[in-house]
């Protein structure tokens, strides 16, 4: 009687650590969703920003600042802006139409088609391009965000004397474009780069001839997120500070 009297004591002690451990796995749990429900994709939250962004028509988003990092609500919001001031500079020339305006986490991206800047085949900008190519230069002065200039071809080779490749035709395009900026509107060379993707990075089906036009043009990519240069001023403070 006495030992199972003692046995049944013991066993009532140690039934608090049951509770206990129950708890601290509830509380354990409860930390993961919490911090799960922290973190932010930045690129799904810049596609969420761009889309109200588009529908209200505003430069603006009124978000709280508590909602994320302070940067990175700064950030889409400063993309936003700079699309509206592309998108108004394009309607004073009358040929956004064959411009179309997006963005992503990279900043804003210009997509021009090629009917609107070369003749087909050809890398020789049209003088019914310049004036276009003017406006966009006037807004891009007056950012201090460094100039992506992406030439794009669509499926179909390419193979002549000057032009070997669908290649060397996306670069050279490109390349007309950036030369074109500095050269007559004394844009920093420091700022511009120039790089050509061919046939490899399409915008629509190469398959009908209203895709392979979508596919024929020049981006012209405003490096100017925010976000990224929120993270990089953080990772040079870490490595700093370490």
């Amino acid at each position: 009687m006495r030992r199972r009297r003692r046995h049944s004591e013991a066993h009532g002690q140690e039934r608090w650590l049951l509770t206990y451990s129950d708890l601290i796995t509830l509380l354990l749990g409860l930390f993961v969703i919490l911090y799960a429900m922290s973190k932010i994709d930045t690129k799904k939250y810049t596609q969420w920003v761009a889309a109200f962004g588009g529908v209200f028509g505003s430069s603006q988003v009124d978000m709280k600042q508590g909602i994320g990092e302070k940067g990175l609500v700064d950030g889409m919001n400063e993309q936003i802006r700079v699309r509206q001031m592309i998108k108004e500079a394009l309607e004073l020339n009358g040929r956004s139409d064959a411009i179309t305006v997006s963005m992503d986490e990279r900043g804003v991206t210009i997509h021009i088609q090629e009917e609107l800047l070369f003749p087909s085949g050809g890398a020789e900008l049209k003088n019914s391009s310049l004036v276009t190519l003017d406006s966009l230069a006037h807004v891009f002065k007056r950012l201090p965000n460094d100039i992506r200039i992406e030439g794009h071809t669509d499926n179909i080779p390419i193979n002549t004397p000057r032009f070997p490749s669908n290649w060397h035709l996306s670069v050279t395009r490109a390349m007309n474009t950036g030369y074109y900026l500095i050269g007559n509107h004394r844009m920093d060379p420091d700022k511009i780069a120039v790089v050509g993707y061919g046939d490899q990075r399409p915008l629509g089906p190469n398959d009908t001839e209203r895709g392979r036009g979508v596919n024929r043009r020049v981006d012209i990519v405003i490096q100017m997120s925010a976000v990224t240069q929120t993270l990089d001023r953080q990772r040079q403070q870490a490595m700093q500070g370490g």
